[in-house]
């Protein structure tokens, strides 16, 4: 697994009495606004095509341990999140779940751990553990904020609808629009076609799918590494957005459409200017390149497929007669994607503070803010080539 000074634990399940989380690896010094934690969890209830939980849950997190006097301490965080839910199944005799739903873990789950009943995977795979992980990347887009850096994100289609977003990309304007769209989509034409397709599948008793597009913006150059594939920044950002339920893609910048093109037609051209600095008309490479990030806007696009719940029953098979067995719905949204983007959000802002951690070093924000106003940033006399020839020198 790739490895990062920073990580978290998450713990709980659906309909368990709560989510828990441990985040390991934030140094000592840090401000944290309970107001903007509890504002990103707020984020992930809202949108289009939610389910009835969305109307029980109204999401805010404890702080626990590693923060005290208004600062994180250096110590490990703990954050508690109330699952309201809970008291609907607290004294309820569960019945049996013995059939298994295509698209969720109830049988992979169960054949891994040999459960005697199919929720218990379905307990602990929902995608209810997400609410833990939009509260650590709320923590880590604080962090990195104290440096400029700015994580945003939008959806740019849904069941086949497109969004049409003009160039250059005014990327604030973008989150701000996506904000203020039912579908987080900042095309408003977009937006409406969206509704009118998520409504129609409720009709039609299915599910949708589409396609997540977050940016990071005021990235410094030099994130990551080239020299192993545990250190690469794409291989940390491919990983943790495909850890997210139902995300069964991602790609960094325009990375499927390049393939369809020359590659004079893909890499971004280095230019300099008049006073030494070096910059690009295009960032096709979507900000990173080596598995470093280039100092550009990162972009990272996630697929998310349909929510496997659907009201129409699909084929599948009673585990406990070995019969074909028409699912059982269980309650669930016509539409996550929209739910979904302060999610990828947060697993994208959880890995550019680790990499950034790992680049300044330090125990304290105190040490680390004067180490980031040193970091090189791509200027002519940055580099110390000397210019001359030489010789590996293996014998």
């Amino acid at each position: 697994m790739f490895s990062s000074r920073l990580r978290f634990l998450t713990a709980g399940e659906s309909h368990g009495p709560l989510l828990s989380v441990i985040l390991e690896g934030m140094p000592a010094g840090i401000p944290l606004s309970l107001d903007d934690l509890n504002h990103e969890l707020a984020r992930r209830q809202k949108g289009y095509g939610s389910g009835g939980r969305m109307q029980i849950e109204h999401d805010r997190a404890r702080i626990t341990a590693g923060f005290m006097g208004g600062k994180t301490t250096g110590g490990p965080l703990g954050l508690l999140i109330e699952n309201r839910d809970w008291k609907n199944w607290a004294t309820r005799d569960i019945a049996p779940m013995t059939t298994p739903r295509p698209g969720h873990a109830d049988l992979t789950g169960t054949i891994k751990y040999g459960y005697d009943d199919l929720r218990l995977a379905l307990e602990r795979a929902s995608a209810r553990e997400t609410a833990a992980r939009v509260a650590v990347g709320a923590i880590c887009k604080q962090y990195l904020r104290l440096f400029g850096v700015v994580v945003g994100g939008y959806v740019t289609e849904i069941g086949g609808e497109a969004a049409a977003l003009p160039e250059p990309p005014d990327y604030p304007e973008r989150f701000a629009a996506a904000e203020a769209s039912e579908v987080r989509c900042p095309d408003p034409e977009a937006t409406e076609r969206i509704r009118a397709a998520i409504r129609q599948a409720k009709i039609d008793k299915d599910t949708l799918g589409g396609v997540i597009e977050v940016v990071a913006l005021s990235l410094p150059p030099g994130l990551g590494s080239h020299v192993h594939y545990d250190r690469r920044l794409s291989s940390h950002l491919a990983g943790a957005v495909c850890s997210i339920q139902s995300i069964k893609g991602v790609e960094i910048g325009p990375a499927f459409h390049n393939t369809r093109r020359r590659g004079t037609q893909v890499h971004d051209a280095i230019l300099v200017d008049e006073d030494g600095s070096l910059h690009r008309r295009t960032n096709r490479s979507g900000g990173l390149e080596g598995g470093i990030s280039t100092g550009a806007p990162l972009i990272v696009r996630a697929a998310m497929k349909p929510i496997s719940t659907t009201l129409t029953p699909l084929e599948s098979v009673d585990l406990a007669t070995g019969q074909p067995q028409a699912t059982t719905y269980e309650r669930s949204d016509f539409c996550a994607t929209p739910r979904a983007v302060p999610v990828v959000e947060a697993m994208i802002a959880f890995v550019l503070a680790g990499a950034l951690l790992e680049k300044l070093g330090g125990d304290s924000i105190a040490e680390m803010l004067p180490r980031y106003e040193n970091l090189k940033r791509g200027h002519v006399d940055d580099f110390r080539l000397h210019n001359q020839e030489w010789r590996f020198g293996y014998e």
